[in-house]
């Protein structure tokens, strides 16, 4: 999920719970693979994530993950991946913007409002964008603020 502002981070720990979209997060990904960096990977509560395939980004030599396959690039990454019909990239805001240009399809989740934050989500650019799908939800008992589920297709 990102915040109005881009926001999606402080200090390696999300801004906001939201357990309907960590039930979407995980109807999403789940026996699907996951990419994401190092970073992200210690934030986890749970590593791996389960019924998923792991896939760890490290630029650190030779460092492992259990449960994780680890890599060195988004390159590698792109290379493990590339017989998948659908691959997630999950995080940090470095990665995100690593795999932007070869990404196909985002599903977002937007916050109504906006964080201070120290990892924030890339500007997409609206003339490769185009949003194909949004549901908005209002805070309640469980979510704390408003909030949007986004699709994004890169524009043809």
């Amino acid at each position: 999920a990102i915040a109005e502002n881009r926001a999606i981070g402080k200090n390696n720990e999300l801004l906001w719970h939201l357990p309907n979209d960590l039930k979407r997060f995980k109807q999403l990904t789940t026996g699907k693979t996951i990419v994401m960096g190092r970073n992200t990977w210690l934030s986890l509560p749970v590593r791996p994530l389960p019924n998923r395939r792991n896939i760890v980004i490290s630029d650190i030599p030779d460092e492992k993950f259990e449960g994780a396959e680890t890599v060195n690039s988004i390159e590698q990454a792109i290379r493990m991946t590339e017989a998948e019909a659908e691959t997630f990239v999950i995080g940090g805001g470095m990665i995100y913007r690593q795999f932007l240009p070869f990404a196909g399809k985002i599903y977002q989740t937007v916050v109504h409002a906006e964080f201070d934050a120290d990892t924030f989500f890339p500007e997409l650019p609206s003339d490769e964008w185009i949003l194909t799908e949004q549901t908005g939800f209002q805070a309640d008992e469980k979510h704390a603020f408003d909030y949007s589920y986004l699709i994004y297709e890169r524009k043809r």
